[in-house]
């Protein structure tokens, strides 16, 4: 009889231990409280619609160098739902466009020809920020600092122009690790460019779900994984200790009991569970993401998707055809306090400074998503504190993003925490986990 796994939470994490230990024979059962899977990367119908139409809480990408999460769809057969793009379009006020993918020389000078064209940055500053990204080459494995200084403090020590930090350095990293520079741990933005930009020629490339995002993870996908089994409308309310292992879970319908318990829940979810466990509870906070969702009643663009530069407005997707835009404001914590009507009338009027055709458009609906605990804030000094997926107890083991997956609060975060927690359930180190590509 193959050993019992429990696993509480059904976001990408929990998913992705469920995923691995089923393809490894174990018994997986994954209770989640709501009634459809994905935690903050999923979709649902919008509310307003009659006919049922499904949006995705977010906009949510992946880069060709998150290989994990690559994995974890191949596992459940979704590998084609998703739709690489080579090019960047960077977009100033006025529509002006700029458009950066890589060419025909070696790493690390592929983007060499692209970006010298870019416009929105000047000759001088297009030298700066050429230097900064070779020093991030050459300090990536020798500085032993860039967890406790931010990276705007890098920036500012390399001597970057602040219109390079704010058109460049920030439009790519605030989208990237959902954390203003001034905020985030440097070696978060180390990461971001050495993987995406710097390690090969196309692990850049962007990729978008083609599909709903609860789609990647639906029903038929899980008929690929026999032993595996998905409980919805399962809290988890209480996790049941004994001195050195736990005991069950308790659900509203009852306890359960399995030989191994994996915790994929969120730090302010487990902390009421697990006050106890020796982690530092204080060092963790949120940082949110607004997704602003238009639809107009003609196209707008033709363009797949755009970064925007200089206002609020930091990303669109083309969702429909040019005609239904999602929008994107990542560490939007100014739009906390704003109401849902000045939300849409902001993003309508911004939209507009980049895609004039908008102007000529009637908007026919709207629907804002404040994802206040959209992830973790990747601050300076939390890396030695996030826990590993060991704990005090033999037979628990933990993942989410917010754990030390090497990585920060991102989709392939997720799935590398998930496939850490179950090597710790098998006891085989490397058994799931791939490697970064460099």
């Amino acid at each position: 009889m193959s050993e019992r796994v429990a696993i509480a939470g059904g976001g990408l994490a929990g998913l992705a231990a469920a995923a691995a230990l089923g393809q490894a024979g174990y018994s997986v059962d994954l209770y989640e409280a709501r009634p459809f899977l994905g935690g903050r990367a999923t979709s649902y119908p919008l509310p307003s619609s009659e006919s049922g139409e499904v949006i995705d809480n977010c906009q949510h990408i992946l880069l060709r160098c998150c290989v994990n999460l690559l994995d974890f769809y191949g596992r459940l057969g979704v590998s084609s739902a998703i739709q690489f793009h080579k090019r960047f379009n960077f977009i100033e006020p006025g529509g002006r466009t700029s458009t950066m993918e890589a060419g025909p020389l070696p790493v690390p000078l592929h983007f060499t020809g692209s970006f010298y064209r870019l416009q929105f940055l000047s000759l001088a500053e297009k030298i700066s920020v050429g230097k900064a990204l070779l020093a991030i080459r050459s300090e990536r494995n020798t500085r032993r600092d860039l967890d406790r200084i931010t990276m705007l403090d890098w920036l500012r020590e390399k001597r970057q122009p602040p219109q390079a930090i704010e058109r460049f350095w920030r439009q790519i990293l605030v989208s990237a690790v959902n954390e203003e520079l001034d905020r985030m741990a440097a070696q978060h933005g180390f990461q971001v460019f050495w993987l995406g930009f710097l390690a090969a020629s196309n692990t850049y490339e962007m990729g978008i779900p083609a599909i709903p995002l609860g789609s990647l993870y639906a029903a038929e996908c899980w008929s690929r994984l026999p032993n595996v089994r998905i409980h919805f409308r399962s809290p988890v309310e209480e996790i049941l200790r004994g001195h050195d292992c736990i005991e069950g879970f308790r659900l509203p319908a009852g306890t359960v009991q399995a030989d191994h318990y994996v915790s994929a829940l969120p730090f302010e979810r487990l902390q009421p569970l697990m006050p106890q466990l020796p982690i530092e509870w204080s060092a963790f906070s949120h940082a949110p993401i607004t997704g602003i969702h238009l639809w107009f009643d003609r196209s707008v663009t033709d363009l797949p998707h755009g970064t925007l530069l200089d206002r609020n407005l930091q990303w669109f997707f083309n969702k429909g055809e040019g005609r239904y835009l999602m929008l994107v404001v990542s560490a939007s914590r100014g739009m906390l306090e704003m109401s849902r009507n000045a939300i849409i009338e902001l993003a309508e009027k911004e939209l507009a400074e980049f895609l004039p055709a908008v102007r000529q458009a009637k908007l026919l609906k709207a629907h804002v998503v404040k994802e206040v605990r959209a992830t973790f804030a990747a601050s300076p000094g939390l890396e030695e504190k996030r826990p590993r997926a060991e704990t005090p107890y033999r037979n628990f083991f933990l993942a989410g993003d917010w754990t030390r997956s090497g990585w920060p609060a991102t989709m392939e975060g997720a799935v590398r925490s998930g496939y850490l927690a179950a090597e710790a359930v098998c006891s085989t180190p490397g058994r799931f986990l791939l490697p970064d590509i460099a």
